[in-house]
């Protein structure tokens, strides 16, 4: 049997080693390749050692098993996502941002059994990238029918009114919190940041009519501005108009106080000086009234009974220097 091999063949079948150390320095290449890898700025990334769950890693260069043995999920923890209803925004990285159903989506019934479309966006993070894996199948589309459930359920307990007006703002709170509180049940690993209403309308049959309603209550809101507008201005201005003249009033009436406290002291001291000698006092006041009364009289003549005429008393030339002849 020996003699059958030709001695050529077997020295080549003991030459194999460069070929083996070929491979095993491919081999060698390709593990040290696989065994680095890098988890961006904004990520964490989650090791799997044969599927099964083994940490999570922050961001920067890092080692794992190589050859298939570790695998890492990279998950973007910081970035904000954003899923949208009742319409879509072309060109997102996010997958389940919007739905194809856009009209079923947008359509609700409110409390008071009437129709209304609402459109409206959430904005999340995923704050635990392990449940965000693992807990749930399909996170992303599980959200959507989670959002789209609490939105309905609260447009529902609202009016109209309220939904399309006055009460955008408390709806969006309300689901905010409605919305995380079922989040953190099915333990999803996500954080909802925003709740945003956008557009949010009566169905189109009825929109002109709505439209109408809405500004006859604008006008009407307008006219109470006004109304409050002028009663801020009368009002006070008829206030300040009220103090002043109190005011002057309390002044006057203060000053003929003073004057009548004053008339009173100056009698009771010419009282007081009468009784020490009354002749001398009504004389001096009589003198006194009389030097008040007289240079307001002007010229005047006074003659006796007895005269009969004024004419001799009269001095017809002017007197003085400028009279002299």
């Amino acid at each position: 049997m020996k003699d059958i091999i030709p001695h050529d063949w077997r020295s080549q079948r003991v030459r194999p080693a460069p070929v083996l150390w070929g491979v095993a320095a491919l081999a060698a290449v390709i593990a040290a390749w696989t065994s680095f890898y890098t988890v961006q700025a904004e990520s964490q990334g989650v090791v799997l050692r044969f599927g099964k769950y083994i940490k999570t890693v922050d961001p920067g260069l890092r080692f794992k098993l190589p050859l298939g043995i570790d695998r890492v999920e990279i998950v973007p923890v910081r970035r904000q996502l954003k899923q949208e209803f009742g319409f879509g925004t072309e060109g997102g990285t996010n997958e389940t941002q919007y739905s194809s159903e856009q009209a079923e989506e947008r359509s609700m019934v409110t409390g008071d059994l009437n129709a209304a479309t609402v459109e409206w966006i959430i904005q999340y993070r995923i704050a635990e990238p392990r449940q965000y894996l693992f807990k749930v199948r399909g996170p992303g589309e599980t959200l959507r029918d989670i959002s789209e459930s609490v939105m309905r359920t609260v447009v529902g307990d609202r009016t109209v009114d309220e939904v399309i007006t006055v009460g955008r703002q408390e709806i969006e709170v309300e689901a905010l919190d409605q919305l995380q509180e079922v989040v953190d049940k099915y333990e999803l690993g996500l954080s909802i940041d925003q709740v945003q209403l956008k557009n949010v309308n009566p169905p189109k049959p009825v929109q002109p009519s709505f439209n109408e309603v809405n500004q006859a209550q604008q006008e009407r809101e307008r006219m109470i501005n006004v109304a409050n507008g002028e009663y801020n201005k009368t009002v006070p201005r008829a206030r300040g108009e009220a103090d002043q003249k109190i005011q002057a009033a309390e002044g006057y009436a203060l000053k003929r106080v003073n004057e009548a406290e004053g008339d009173v002291s100056r009698f009771s001291a010419v009282l007081a000086e009468y009784l020490k000698a009354p002749e001398v006092t009504k004389r001096r006041i009589y003198i006194e009234t009389m030097r008040e009364i007289l240079p307001r009289l002007g010229r005047k003549v006074i003659i006796d009974e007895a005269a009969g005429g004024v004419l001799p008393l009269l001095q017809l030339t002017p007197s003085g220097p400028e009279g002299a002849p």
